[in-house]
């Protein structure tokens, strides 16, 4: 395995997977209208419908495609799901109906659950004092298909709303190539694991991980740490439209800068955060980066000066790889994919109930006729959870004997 073809068809993976989801959003509008008939409100509600039900899929389904890759490899679960993403994207070109769309989304969202899989190879061929930083190069992948994906989606749309489409299956189809060349099974006789329905639900799982030494209150602290950090992506548009006016092409440049500071915090700024504070102190950085950032975003009121300031937020990005790799470190090679099944189920519930309870602090808190004007609201909301999650890390003993004993 020290070929670094295996990592970069990973890290790959993940750049197509946050690829895949953008780069069909500037055509999603248009697309819905016309399959629909409806007018822009109408094809926005159905809009929000298509990404709830891809993130409910990928809850329901992490920890099952997690359990399936300890059971029967990692490399055919990788291999199946890219081909059958590609097929999928092949579908929703040429899909007639809204709820054709809507099939589309919801085996989109099983695809995409695959991230915890990838998770788990990387974790599988990387020494414990390289997990962190080998986790940080797959959130450097998505922090670069999140800005590349709308970018080509925006291009591809000159062509038409089903172009991203064909253009997201054929880059499935070409790494699902790639990998079947390159990707070897880490998932050895040692290694297997018994297959177990009653472990292979997101509820089942989380109880079995939970009981695991180390884990419990490190995985109460990834959940708020995901649902403080996505009210970047369930408010940020409302946000800056209210504060600042901005157009779609600002907003969009914007979402850009933070994409390209938190591929950089994830992919440069890991290993040598990891090697000068360690594991834990880096965890704490990041912690505290991401509140100094909620904080000033709730009280800015100088356009410009914010987007100076965007590649220091995205620094907050250097919490995450560290903490799994604590996380990592803690789950026996045999419980891999059931961890990071789980961890993809917490984000994904995470990136369902954070757009409902920042959007209702946003609405509250930017009506004319509120009792306090404040459109930041949700940014001084999400800081007061990353806080308590900052509180249950410190307070956390175990964790604190993780990194002692690598």
């Amino acid at each position: 395995m020290s070929s670094r073809l295996p990592v970069f068809f990973i890290v790959m993976t993940v750049v197509i997977d946050a690829m895949g989801i953008g780069l069909i959003v500037p055509v999603m509008p248009a697309l819905l209208r016309e399959v629909q008939g409806a007018d822009l409100g109408q094809a926005a509600v159905w809009g929000g419908i298509l990404a709830t039900s891809f993130a409910v899929m990928q809850f329901l389904f992490s920890p099952l495609l997690g359990a399936l890759s300890d059971r029967f490899g990692r490399r055919p679960v990788l291999l199946v799901s890219l081909l059958v993403m590609s097929a999928d994207y092949v579908v929703m070109a040429l899909a007639g109906s809204i709820w054709l769309l809507l099939a589309g989304r919801l085996i989109g969202g099983i695809t995409a659950a695959t991230h915890s899989t990838a998770m788990a190879y990387m974790a599988d061929i990387s020494a414990p004092h390289e997990k962190a930083a080998r986790f940080g190069l797959i959130g450097a992948g998505f922090g670069i298909g999140f800005v590349i994906g709308p970018v080509f989606g925006g291009l591809l749309a000159d062509y038409g709303t089903r172009a991203p489409f064909w253009a997201a299956a054929a880059l499935a189809l070409l790494n699902a190539g790639l990998g079947y060349v390159v990707l070897r099974e880490t998932v050895t006789r040692r290694r297997v694991r018994r297959f177990e329905a009653r472990r292979a639900n997101p509820f089942g799982a989380l109880r079995a991980v939970a009981r695991l030494d180390g884990l419990k209150r490190l995985l109460a602290v990834y959940f708020f740490f995901n649902i403080a950090t996505h009210v970047y992506p369930a408010v940020w548009a409302y946000f800056v439209t209210e504060r600042f006016a901005w157009p779609a092409s600002t907003i969009g440049l914007s979402l850009g800068l933070y994409g390209i500071g938190f591929a950089f915090a994830q992919g440069l700024f890991v290993r040598p955060a990891m090697r000068i504070l360690g594991e834990r102190r880096a965890v704490v950085t990041g912690m505290g980066f991401s509140m100094a950032s909620f904080l000033m975003l709730t009280v800015i009121t100088d356009g410009t000066l914010l987007l100076w300031l965007i590649p220091l937020f995205s620094l907050g990005a250097i919490a995450m790889p560290a903490l799994q790799g604590a996380m990592s470190k803690a789950a026996p090679d045999n419980a891999q994919g059931e961890l990071q099944g789980v961890l993809g189920s917490l984000a994904s519930l995470s990136m369902i109930l954070s757009p409902l309870i920042m959007t209702q602090a946003f609405a509250q808190f930017s009506r004319p006729e509120a009792a306090l004007y404040l459109p930041g609201a949700p940014f001084l909301l999400a800081a007061l959870i990353m806080g308590l999650a900052l509180i249950l890390y410190i307070s956390d003993k175990t964790s604190r004997h993780i990194q002692n004993a690598t």
